[in-house]
Formats: C-alpha cells, structure tokens, sequence
C-alpha cells in the first residue's frame, strides 16, 4: 500500500445517489462515494460496471439520471465561472492519452493553457510545456515530435503531461498502465506517486493492475451491483465477503502482487543499515 498517507478527511468529491444509464441500461443506481484530499483512491470492478462513466460524470461529460456530484464544495453541473474555475483546478489523462494526432506533444500539452489562459505569451506556453515535459520523464526532444512518432509508454507521459499543464489539485486517471509492459507500468506508477507527494495531488485513479493497487493506492473503491460496495486499504477489503472482491484480490493475480510487494519489502528492509547501540 502507499506509505504514511497525508491525505485528510476533507472531501475533494462528494457524490450522492448517483444514477446513470443508457436506455433500458442502468450502469449506476444510488451510487455514493467520497474521495479525500491527498489520497490516491483506486477505483476497480469488473467490466460494465461503469468506472469510467463515474468518471466522466465527476467532470461533468457525462449527465447523471440522478444524484449531485460535488468538486471542492462546487456542484460540476454549473455553468459558468464557478464551473470554469473549477475545472481550472483538475487535470484528466484518459485512456490511452487521447492526444491530438495533428499536434505536436508540446502543442498538446498548451491545449489547456490556450483554453483557460489565451492572454499568455506563446513562449511562456512554449516553456511551461518544455517544463512539463521533463517534469513527466519525458526526453526535452520529445517536445516536437507527434504522439504518431511515440511509444505508448512515451504517449501516457505526454497526456499526463497535458494534464498537469496547469498545475491541478486534483488528477484523473484512467487505466495509465493499460498497454504498458511491467517495467513501464512500475514506471509510470513510481512517477505517479512521486508526484502526488511533491505536488500535494489528489488522484482518481480507475486501475484494473493489481500491482498498482498495491503499490501506490491509500484506499481502493470497489464498483459492483450499480454501486460502490465498499472503499477502504486492500487489508480492510480482503476482511469482506463479498465474492467479486475475494475473487479479485485473492485469485491468481492477487497472490502474485501481495507475493511481489512482500519481497520488495523483505528486500528493503534487507539493505535498510541496521542500528548499533550499546
């Protein structure tokens, strides 16, 4: 799990009774949840049970049947300037980066200050874009290049990138792992945390990577039967009986990330240099 979380009881988002569907199809009924300021909450289910429907509808591309849905005490329904002042304070990388194929990786990360900031000089842009870049371990050299030029490691850094370009509170994340072999999915969440720490993010990450989870998650929802059944640490969870929450942290996979993050910290508590007294 991720070490000595900060994270208060403040809650960034705050949605109730949420109801979303699509036709005759209801994805979420009377769905709750509360993310707090300064965790990484991890949000898993199996497929069709709308991980990134709920997302959407906290940013509000996605119109609810039902329920509110509240970002930092604003409801994401207005329209406005609260509602642009809110969204000024979150970034999104979506699956699969959904970069602009016709722009370059510097021109994609300005999209968002050319939105909320026209007014700035193109090469502030230009350097603030530059600074993300390397900020996301990005090569400088990647700047001019199109996500076509990319590898798909290469493409989450730059959307990531895009997401910070003005320096949120709040990131969403969806599937950043997806497509990423171990050592890139391992990678990407090390500089996930990295910056969570020192940019005092919140983030809402929708993962299905048990390895993730484990390894950088303070709390983890659970989407089933329409709604969030539980939310807590993976050892909160794994005391529920729920069968598709048994299934999925003590199945295969399960075993095999709690095996792999036991021997990180055998490792590390190997070459921690022991304490002489007396």
């Amino acid at each position: 799990m991720g070490t000595d979380p900060t994270f208060s009881g403040e809650a960034i988002i705050r949605v109730r009774g949420l109801k979303n569907s699509f036709g005759d199809q209801v994805v979420h009924e009377n769905l709750d949840l509360d993310v707090r300021k300064g965790e990484i909450l991890g949000v898993v289910g199996g497929s069709g049970t709308g991980k990134s429907v709920l997302m959407r509808s906290i940013i509000g591309l996605q119109s609810a049947d039902a329920g509110t849905v509240g970002v930092f005490g604003k409801d994401t329904d207005e329209e406005g300037r609260n509602a642009i002042a809110v969204r000024k304070r979150w970034g999104v990388l979506f699956q699969g980066g959904a970069l602009f194929s016709t722009l370059t990786v510097s021109e994609n990360i300005q999209v968002p200050l050319r939105e909320f900031y026209p007014e700035l000089d193109p090469l502030l842009m230009a350097e603030i874009a530059g600074y993300k870049v390397v900020m996301t371990g990005l090569p400088a050299e990647a700047g001019p290049k199109y996500p076509s030029e990319l590898s798909g490691g290469m493409k989450k850094r730059a959307g990531l990138a895009r997401a910070l370009a003005l320096d949120p509170e709040l990131l969403f994340l969806d599937e950043p792992t997806a497509g990423l072999d171990p050592i890139g999915a391992a990678a990407f969440d090390e500089l996930t945390k990295s910056l969570q720490r020192t940019m005092g993010l919140t983030v809402f990450l929708i993962t299905h990577d048990l390895d993730t989870l484990y390894a950088i998650c303070d709390r983890v929802a659970v989407l089933a039967d329409k709604r969030v059944i539980a939310v807590g640490t993976i050892p909160e969870l794994l005391e529920l009986d729920h069968p598709w929450i048994q299934e999925y942290f003590n199945g295969p996979r399960g075993r095999a990330a709690t095996a792999a993050i036991a021997r990180t910290e055998e490792q590390t508590n190997a070459q921690t240099p022991k304490q002489v007294t007396g």
